[in-house]
């Protein structure tokens, strides 16, 4: 029996891009849940008109609460699988084949595409400030998770269940809980954890949400 998979994209602010996105993955036969974080452009409507199912919160959550959010509709729609996938159009849609392709082979309950595990060109271009951040919580997630972790802040995931439903009603929403405290705490209760390459694209719109004064704060 195939498993149902739910493509769960968390957005705000995202009109610029979030089009292209959901036009890119409905092109590939996904279907799409657009999580409106309490957006004041014109996110909703266009996700909408792109084809996806848009789901809009009252007001700016956070990607935690919006994802949690996306989760539970799927666990509630009877899908097993879901792919968390960034608004701003940097995660191609190729890649996703790749996820679903890991899971299934080492039926792992969540599989992390990492920037830095790759030689390609467009391996993720960061601050040192950043980089050193970054490895110090990738340390901690590969001892939590028992396999190497080169990317704990990664927002390009595939999770099935039963994980998917422990997330749905206990996915942390405080700041770096999305990504890097999820692993920690599945790789901690024994769900398998599996990374691979995913390289992504330069953002043609916005900037990202974490400032170096963030990357000091891990």
């Amino acid at each position: 029996m195939n498993s149902r998979v739910l493509v769960v994209v968390p957005a705000w602010n995202e009109e610029a891009s979030i089009s292209n996105v959901v036009n890119d993955l409905v092109r590939h036969s996904f279907d799409v849940l657009v999580v409106d974080d309490g957006s004041t452009d014109h996110t909703y409507s266009r996700a909408q008109q792109a084809g996806a199912t848009v789901v809009r919160l009252p007001f700016n959550l956070g990607v935690g609460a919006a994802l949690r959010c996306g989760f539970k509709y799927a666990v509630q729609n009877d899908y097993q699988i879901v792919i968390q996938c960034d608004a701003d159009g940097q995660h191609p849609v190729e890649h996703i084949s790749d996820l679903l392709q890991t899971l299934h082979a080492t039926n792992a309950d969540m599989v992390i595409g990492s920037r830095f595990k790759t030689n390609d060109e467009s391996i993720m271009k960061v601050s040192q400030i950043r980089r050193i951040a970054m490895w110090v919580l990738s340390f901690a997630a590969t001892t939590a998770a028992k396999t190497k972790i080169t990317d704990s802040t990664s927002g390009f995931r595939a999770i099935r269940s039963p994980l998917l439903h422990q997330l749905s009603l206990n996915m942390p929403t405080y700041y770096l809980g999305d990504t890097f405290e999820v692993i920690v705490a599945a790789g901690k209760s024994g769900y398998s954890i599996v990374e691979i390459p995913a390289p992504i694209k330069e953002r043609t719109h916005g900037v990202s949400t974490t400032s170096t004064i963030q990357a000091i704060r891990m």
